[in-house]
């Protein structure tokens, strides 16, 4: 597998790697490698490892490294892009997790900078100039969401990029269409831009090149081929994002905005809501999981209103 090093060959749909969790807390890894396979089978732009559904701030480092090894085989087997996530809270944890999967030679490794206490510009250069140091010559992608402890500003993430050449792509939450002019003009001729799942049509129009998906987590492939209708047919793959908005504002917000629901949880809710395995959206302790029924509940709304995210894998 080449690294992806170029910052425009990294886009389109990439699917999350879900961590599944046993009734005891650990890690179900025969059901892990299923999903692997079942994803790699929806034929996805990529998958990446260890973001939030992945509970990289909450595993071991066994159990990282056991992770990382079973999806980087399947997807080189299968000649499939993968990107491994090397985040955690510590920055020394997360060099020497990058140190670990250099060999491997994923597309490219995603990172957040550190968390406990928010870093300065310099700092977060300073962090970052290291990490690509031990790199082996990897793509960096940085993991700035709405709910890091900084959110960095577009001009802030162009000098990053001046001063770090391997950062090659940024996942960001995205913004207004003033917003979208500002970054056409400021990062997205440098970095790929990815914004989140459920506005990916919006954002490829104004200038993003994709979306590490909370969508996929509902249905990879129907994922997937929503992305490709943005290239083709843009307006009818924005009539199916106004839908989405509908199913997410009314049924998916609510459980974050009133219930106090992760964004974690509510991946693992989609996942289960989709019905594409047999999945259940528990979360590691002390992080509150969603009861199964509520998937349950939710599906037929789903299939109302998005039913092309129902699709059946061998279609």
């Amino acid at each position: 597998m080449n690294s992806l090093k170029k910052f425009n060959e990294i886009k389109g749909n990439w699917a999350t790697l879900i961590l599944p969790i046993n009734i005891d807390g650990s890690i179900d890894y025969g059901l892990l490698g299923t999903e692997i396979d079942v994803i790699i089978s929806m034929g996805v732009d990529g998958i990446y490892s260890h973001g939030s559904a992945g509970e990289f701030y909450n595993i071991t480092e066994d159990e990282f490294d056991r992770c990382t090894d079973l999806l980087a085989n399947k997807c080189q087997s299968a000649n499939m892009n993968f990107q491994i996530g090397v985040s955690h809270m510590s920055p020394i944890i997360s060099l020497e997790r990058l140190q670990r999967i250099r060999y491997y030679k994923p597309s490219a490794v995603q990172v957040i900078l550190p968390d406990w206490f928010v870093p300065t510009l310099d700092e977060s250069i300073n962090f970052l100039k290291r990490m690509e140091e031990i790199s082996d010559n990897l793509g960096m992608i940085l993991y700035n969401p709405p709910h890091a402890k900084k959110v960095w500003s577009l001009e802030d993430l162009a000098f990053m990029k001046k001063m770090i050449p391997s950062l090659i792509g940024v996942k960001v939450a995205g913004g207004n269409l003033e917003w979208y002019t500002k970054m056409t003009q400021l990062i997205a001729k440098d970095l790929s831009v990815f914004i989140p799942g459920h506005h990916l049509a919006t954002g490829i129009k104004n200038g993003a090149h994709g979306a590490y998906s909370n969508m996929a987590c509902l249905n990879p492939k129907a994922a997937q081929k929503w992305y490709n209708l943005t290239q083709t047919d843009m307006e009818s793959a924005l009539a199916l994002e106004q839908r989405i908005q509908v199913f997410m504002s009314t049924y998916i917000a609510p459980l974050i905005e009133k219930d106090n629901y992760s964004n974690m949880a509510m991946d693992k809710l989609l996942v289960q809501i989709g019905n594409w395995i047999d999945f259940k959206p528990k979360l590691r302790w002390p992080y509150k999981s969603v009861d199964s029924k509520l998937a349950e509940e939710l599906r037929p709304h789903a299939k109302k209103i998005i039913p092309e995210f129902f699709v059946k894998i061998n279609k």
